[in-house]
Formats: structure tokens, sequence, C-alpha cells
């Protein structure tokens, strides 16, 4: 099975990564999208994050019932921070049988350079890249792995549904309606 993988935070889980995942499973030549949940990214600070249990729970209610779509806490179960290459190893010796892609943002892509073991992930491994507004990728990035998705440029992130959380406005819209409840009713980012 081809899975591609999409690595984040989701802090919290919005309606721009689920059009991003189905618009991967629609276009990007994988069956499926496997939302991986990462408790401690190297290159985040920690301090704003959401417990990791409680994001996997907002991406478990926001995939619940679409079968192309599954959330992944494998990183929890790993070595801390994150680093791509260690899931990438560990998830291809639990499951031979399937093929990954990495699914990822031009932003974060611009900075895979200073990623662990970089040339190994872009040696052997197909990276399905979205575009950000404001971060094209250039020419000499490009390889027969590479591979740009024209995917819909939406302006949704997660610091801007939690400052909107912080001033008491709605993030209706912006979230799934199940995760807009559950963040309301648990008090999450309030």
């Amino acid at each position: 099975m081809k899975v591609g993988l999409y690595f984040g935070s989701f802090n919290p889980i919005h309606n721009g990564h689920l059009i991003v995942a189905s618009h991967m499973v629609n276009y990007g030549g994988v069956e499926r999208v496997w939302f991986v949940v990462s408790p401690q990214n190297p290159f985040k600070d920690s301090k704003s994050l959401l417990n990791e249990h409680h994001r996997k729970f907002l991406v478990d209610l926001a995939v619940e019932g679409d079968v192309r779509f599954k959330c992944s806490n494998v990183e929890f179960r790993l070595p801390r921070p994150s680093y791509t290459i260690n899931t990438l190893v560990h998830l291809e010796e639990e499951y031979p049988g399937h093929e990954f892609s990495v699914i990822i943002g031009s932003d974060s892509f611009q900075n895979i350079k200073n990623w662990r073991n970089s040339g190994v992930l872009l040696k052997n491994y197909t990276f399905l890249i979205y575009k950000r507004p404001g971060f094209e990728i250039p020419e000499s990035m490009l390889s027969e792995r590479i591979y740009i998705i024209e995917a819909p440029l939406l302006q949704i992130s997660g610091t801007y549904i939690r400052k909107l959380i912080k001033e008491r406005k709605s993030i209706r819209y912006l979230v799934p309606d199940v995760v807009n409840e559950q963040i309301i009713s648990q008090q999450f980012y309030f």
C-alpha cells in the first residue's frame, strides 16, 4: 500500500490539514494518508504545544469515518525529539509491505538540509510537496523523488487558531465541528 506520511504537531489539526491530505489521496499517488502526531519537533518550541495525547485525540476525531486517513502515534514510542528518518526506518520495519512518502509544505521543505540525515531522506524517500504562499521550491532542489502537488492554498495555521481561541473568537469553519466542540468543552488552548 502507498501511504503518505503527514508529519506535524497538529496543534490543533485544522481543515487546511484535511484538505491537503484529501488532495494527496486524490492527486499525489498515495492510497492513504497517516497523520503522524509529533510529540516534540526538534525545530519548534514545545511550550506552546497542547499535550500530545490531547492533540492525537483531536486528530482521531477529525479523521474518524474517513477510511483514507489514519492517525498515528508512532513517534510517542520513539526517542525524542522526533526525527523523520528514525520514524521512517521504524515504520518500514513494522510495515514491510508499505511504500511510504513524506507529505510536506514548501515552507518546511526549504529547511530540509537542516534535518537529521537529510541526504539519506532525499536519496531514499519520495517527498510530496504542497505549496505554501511565499515559499517557492527552487529548481535546484527538485529531483525524481520530489513532486510538487498543486494543492489548494489556504492561509490557516495552528498559530492563528490558537490566537483566536485565546481571544475568545470563533474557530468554526477553520477546524472540523467535532474538533471545535472538544476544544471548547475541554478548554484546550484557553
